[in-house]
């Protein structure tokens, strides 16, 4: 019994240490918003800058790993699926299937995870050493508020690049895909695009949006915050820049499964499989 309590109370202590977290999270979203809203001390040029260099490090830098990347994920999936649609007599379904597992499924998290190991770690550690170097402290003291400064443009860039590179995943991924098909089968490119485009419905750009949209803002929040978690030492740092990691990695995982479970349940309840 006191072991089935002390696992109840360790359950209730980490739902609650994880839903202060997010809370906390969601208030910095809000706060930022308010304050490149509101907040007037720094100009609209100086928050464009903010923002242009965030979708040139995060979107324009990252195409040439996007690209090795996609080739590589739309030709292994297009070999896996070839080797099986063809035994069954079902290649008129390569656009089906390219369509949910690279657009709704692995384009937004490969995407996601790349722009965590990139952007990610050097958000957090750039805001982390501005705090242990007291550079916020002087934005401060100058009037300027750091969450209209450093956290909304930063947060608003990676959006816009999540979002730039997962369409450019998913272009160059189906690429990729109709070589490896030109080369084993000799398809036709009209057979190939007119599979992938009958594939498509209004949904997949309602998906597309949330996960991708959601997914940049969660990445650079969670690593704002936890760059302004740093007190004083720049020996936080690296330790704030792993959890930025992990806490990144674990909501965009748990968001898209979320999407992805309300999305399929929504389509057997269409189909009246459930009620």
């Amino acid at each position: 019994m006191t072991s089935l309590l002390a696992r109840v109370d360790s359950l209730g202590r980490f739902f609650t240490k994880n839903m202060e977290y997010t809370f906390r999270v969601l208030l910095m979203v809000y706060v930022s918003i308010r304050a490149a809203i509101f907040d007037k001390a720094q100009g609209f040029r100086q928050i464009f800058g903010v923002i242009s260099a965030q979708i040139y490090f995060t979107g324009w830098q990252a195409l040439p790993l996007i690209t090795v990347l996609a080739l590589g994920v739309g030709g292994l999936l297009v070999l896996q699926c070839m080797a099986n649609l063809s035994l069954l007599g079902g290649t008129q379904m390569i656009g089906s299937f390219l369509v949910v597992m690279i657009c709704r499924e692995a384009g937004p998290l490969l995407v996601a995870l790349v722009v965590i190991a990139r952007s990610g770690t050097a958000v957090a550690s750039e805001v982390g050493n501005m705090r242990a170097n007291r550079e916020i402290e002087a934005l401060e003291s100058m009037g300027i508020n750091p969450m209209s400064f450093i956290v909304f443009p930063r947060v608003l860039g990676g959006i816009f690049s999540v979002v730039a590179l997962a369409f450019y995943f998913n272009v160059i991924a189906l690429i990729g895909g109709f070589l490896i098909t030109r080369f084993m089968q000799d398809m036709p490119l009209a057979f190939y695009t007119d599979s992938i485009v009958r594939a498509f419905a209004k949904e997949d750009l309602l998906i597309f949006l949330l996960k991708n949209g959601f997914s940049g803002m969660i990445i650079f929040v969670v690593s704002c915050y936890q760059g302004l978690s740093v007190k004083r030492s720049p020996h936080e740092v690296p330790q704030q820049t792993t959890l930025a990691v992990v806490n990144s990695i674990i909501f965009v995982v748990i968001f898209n499964l979320m999407v992805s479970a309300l999305f399929y349940l929504n389509e057997l309840r269409n189909l009246g499989v459930i009620s």
